[in-house]
């Protein structure tokens, strides 16, 4: 009977006859399993994998069914050190290898006879066979010595076979000549020597050593050194403080003497607060085979990982505004905690943007400090659920070199590697770096309280350098005198102050200022261009609202197209959609560049924003703003993924890089904002006081109490608030379609650069009220305070209501309708920097008003009157009456039924125009 492909004889006899044809059959498999016909290729797999008891071929007298069988056991050895290999590596300074079962060849029914037996290594691809002896020396040498790899979980067949090749074809071994094998012994003196150096001078003061993990100078330097040779031209790098003092000294090349006087206390910084010295960003440029690399070592807070996905997006902003191959020209290097790459979330966020439109870079090198501990005491069994602490990375399938610490050579032949493979695939790639804390988590700290065993073998455990030194010396490549000398030699150096790196180039402090000088000193107040005319804000809807011919947008969003043309025409008011889209237009039209992101940023969470259009035959997405004109800027926009934490902190991270973006990230609702607290907290509110560095982030957070529970509600605007200080960032509530216009374009045209938090609306998107005029929007600009029209006489108000935001709007109705004309209705649409002269000014305006009342929707312990109430005292020659309107004190940001809703808004309304002056009062 033939097979269903008629190719081959489906037989199941054995005989003389057919013995040749059925192994070369299953050589043909093993070259090639998709030339073989199903049938058999399930028969050969089943028969290779061992799921079947019986032969694939009827056993025969001769040879060929035992060496059929043969050549699968050893498949199937092979497999397990490629897959399992790590498991058996001696790659833990602390502990021996401990061999596996599993690739003990008698498990595959595989002995002593067999290893002088030719059989095929890599039956895919290669037709050389290799004794079974060589084949284990060749896998042993590969996978069980000092290096782990994990790759055989990637699914992509041709990154396997590369890595297969590049780790057998060299046995994961590197070839270091004796000039490069002395200068690994003098980078791991460094390493160690600023360590010495630290902890005999400055007794009892926090540095975070990096002792036990000396290899990661050496391989960082090396990384910098290939990456530079392939052609990269800046490397930015993220870490905690373990080890981050060495790295300023040792390869930033920070001074030494700057160095010690923070520890002397004596190095006070420039304005702002600054930190402690183990948080500290550096820059520097060095030389490399390929030219100068910069480097950046950013600045980061305690929170461990959350510098993670700020670097990711510092680089990203710098590869766009590079020409030709930027993800070659900028690489981004994480240096990670065991305990933090593992129980941090913001790693996972940060590895699940790696290949993402919006966020890639290309790739990044990490590497983990792995100490065998977490924090204090935590053990790895504490520490997480996993395996290895990098286990997460397994997500993107990158590839995790499991490496010896104390084997220098190792290290740097997996450094090599890494940087091969990112360079080659532009894809994440981590390096594991298994070493230990040889003090406790500060040098403070008595690690022996929590780990006597681990501690008793670290204190006899001699350090990498003294191995690796010894090591030399057995090859005469270094005497122990050698050694010493080199020790001396750098402790000298540092006595004397000077830079122990590589020789810089140019001035080793090296702070960026460069793209920055003009923004700085610059105050709130600084004039910005006023809107465009009238004629031209037209021509700009006209553009932006085109779509290519054949395009089928869907009825709604022509719907909107068609209303903002007629906007454009003067026809109908502006609404805040086609506000917004026009203040984006309006900067992209003269050149300005403009990176949006968030989720659901390109239709806009409430239907507004429709910013890329969906084609509803083919669905293919057009963003109309990215083809205004020849010449415009540039215009991102991304639907991020359901992320806040790593996201915000991207953005954060692109702004500080990049003042010349208008940089905005949309909360799809404001309170979401909450799940990016520390990014909020410890970069966008803080950076500038700690570290000098300015951004210009905007954060649109949708905010407004229309009756949809705690969780919809409030962007929690007093978190904000409370942040404020010294002017380091604004925050502002936006009530009409040309504010929104004003304030965006006023972020970037203006030379100030600080962030911009602004409480977006929800209802009034489309609100009959909230609407403005195109001559609104062309001339002027932002208005911090909104006061009456002059149809009011302000001879005759006696009472002021100030609010913020949508409740503006319910006051103004009720006051309509109640023929209120005693009141005033003054919005405050940027609470921070408080527009104070303008107040004074407003009131003015106003001599007989004797009340002065803060109305708001949120909880009064909540909202803006708590951190705004001062500014109404002290009013020069004026005494008011004043008083809160609003929601009594709550745990809860918003009440959870509609009808409470509509009836708390009654009363705050009415405690505001109605009611009596009551300070103390609180609604019940």
């Amino acid at each position: 009977m033939n097979s269903k492909s008629g190719l081959f004889p489906n037989t199941t006899a054995f005989s003389e006859d057919n013995a040749g044809f059925v192994e070369a059959l299953y050589e043909q498999f093993l070259r090639d399993p998709e030339t073989v016909a199903p049938d058999w290729r399930e028969k050969f797999r089943a028969f290779r994998e061992g799921r079947t008891a019986e032969p694939v071929i009827p056993v025969r007298t001769g040879d060929i069914d035992r060496a059929v069988r043969k050549q699968a056991a050893v498949d199937r050895l092979i497999d397990q050190y490629r897959t399992h290999g790590h498991l058996s590596a001696d790659n833990n300074p602390l502990r021996p290898a401990s061999p596996s079962r599993d690739l003990d060849p008698a498990r595959y029914g595989l002995d002593s006879t067999d290893m002088d037996t030719p059989f095929y290594l890599d039956v895919l691809h290669s037709d050389e066979k290799l004794p079974l002896r060589s084949i284990l020396d060749t896998l042993r040498a590969t996978y069980c010595r000092h290096v782990g790899v994990e790759y055989m979980h990637i699914m992509d067949s041709e990154i396997r076979e590369w890595l297969r090749q590049s780790l057998e074809g060299s046995r994961a071994q590197g070839h270091f000549g004796p000039e490069q094998k002395r200068e690994l012994l003098r980078l791991l003196t460094a390493a160690e020597g600023i360590e010495k150096y630290l902890h005999r001078k400055y007794v009892g003061q926090k540095r975070f050593s990096l002792e036990g993990a000396e290899s990661l100078i050496p391989l960082l330097d090396e990384l910098i050194q290939r990456c530079g040779a392939k052609g990269t031209r800046e490397v930015v790098l993220g870490m905690a403080h373990r080890g981050r003092l060495n790295v300023l000294v040792n390869i930033l090349g920070k001074k030494p003497e700057l160095l010690f006087r923070e520890f002397e206390g004596t190095e006070i910084p420039d304005g702002g607060s600054g930190d402690v010295k183990y948080h500290l960003g550096f820059s520097s440029d060095v030389e490399s085979p390929g030219g100068p690399v910069h480097l950046t070592l950013a600045f980061n807070p305690s929170h461990l990982e959350i510098i993670d996905p700020v670097v990711e997006g510092s680089v990203r902003a710098r590869q766009d505004r590079l020409p030709g191959d930027a993800e070659v020209a900028v690489v981004p290097v994480l240096i990670h905690g065991d305990a933090a790459f593992a129980g941090q979330g913001v790693v996972m966020e940060t590895l699940n943007m790696a290949e993402t439109r919006a966020y890639t870079t290309g790739g990044t090198i990490h590497i983990v400090i792995n100490n065998q501990i977490g924090f204090t005491t935590s053990n790895p069994f504490d520490a997480r659920s996993t395996l290895y602490c990098t286990d997460v990375a397994n997500m993107i399938q990158a590839p995790v070199f499991h490496v010896n610490g104390d084997d220098p050579e190792a290290v740097l032949y997996i450094t090599r590697l890494a940087v091969d493979y990112r360079m080659k695939f532009r894809r994440d790639v981590v390096i594991d770096l298994i070493c230990y804390r040889r003090h406790g988590h500060n040098e403070a700290d008595e690690p022996a309280v929590t780990q006597p065993l681990m501690y008793r073998f670290i204190r006899r455990h001699p350090p990498v350098r003294a191995l690796y030194a010894e090591r030399l010396a057995a090859m005469g490549i270094v005497s122990a005198e050698d050694a010493a000398r080199m020790d001396n030699d750098y402790q000298e150096a540092l006595a004397k102050g000077e830079t122990v790196s590589r020789p810089l180039l140019g001035d080793a402090a090296g702070y960026i200022k460069t793209r920055w000088d003009r923004y700085r000193g610059v105050e709130w107040t600084a004039p910005t261009e006023a809107g465009p005319p009238v004629a031209d804000l037209a021509a700009m809807a006209e553009r932006m609202t085109a779509l290519p011919d054949g395009f089928e947008a869907h009825a709604r969003v022509e719907a909107i197209h068609t209303a903002r043309r007629r906007m454009a025409a003067g026809e109908l008011p502006a609404d805040w959609g086609f506000a917004e889209n026009l203040a984006y237009a309006s900067l992209l039209w003269h050149g300005h560049n403009i990176r949006l992101t968030g989720q659901d940023v390109g239709r806009g969470t409430f239907f507004h924003r429709h910013a890329i259009v969906h084609d509803q035959r083919t669905g293919q997405a057009y963003a109309p703003l990215q083809h205004l004109k020849a010449g415009q800027g540039r215009f991102d926009i991304y639907d991020s993924l359901l992320s806040e934490e790593g996201v915000l902190g991207f953005e954060y991270g692109y702004s500080s890089s990049e003042p010349e973006t208008l940089v905005i990230w949309e909360a799809q609702f404001g309170d979401f904002a909450n799940n990016a607290q520390v990014v909020i907290d410890q970069f966008i509110s803080s950076g500038e006081t700690k570290w000098g560095r300015l951004s210009g982030l905007t954060l649109l957070l949708p905010h407004g109490y229309e009756g949809q529970g705690p969780e919809h509600s409030s962007a929690r605007l007093e978190r904000y608030l409370q942040l404020c200080a010294g002017n380091n960032m604004q925050v502002c509530v936006p009530t009409t379609p040309a504010q929104i216009f004003h304030l965006l374009r006023r972020q970037l045209l203006r030379p100030y650069r600080r962030p911009l938090i602004v409480l977006t609306p929800k209802s009034l998107l489309r609100h009959k009220l909230a609407t403005s005029h195109l001559d609104e929007l062309s001339g002027g600009g932002f208005r911090c305070l909104i006061g009456e029209t002059d149809e009011h006489d302000p001879t005759r108000i006696t009472r002021l209501v100030l609010c913020a935001g949508k409740v503006y709007y319910d006051l103004l109705e009720t006051r309509r309708r109640e023929n209120l004309d005693h009141i005033a209705l003054i919005r405050i649409e940027q609470l921070y920097p408080f527009p104070r002269e303008d107040f004074l000014a407003m009131l003015k305006r106003y001599p007989k008003a004797q009340e002065l009342i803060w109305c708001q929707e949120e909880p009064e312990n909540q909202g803006a009157w708590h951190q705004i109430k001062h500014r109404f005292l002290g009013v020069p020659d004026r005494s008011f009456n004043i008083g809160y309107a609003g929601p009594p004190m709550s745990a809860s940001p918003a009440v959870g039924h509609f009808r409470q809703h509509i009836e708390q808004q009654k009363m705050l309304v009415e405690r505001a125009l109605v009611l009596p002056v009551n300070p103390t009062a609180t609604m019940e």
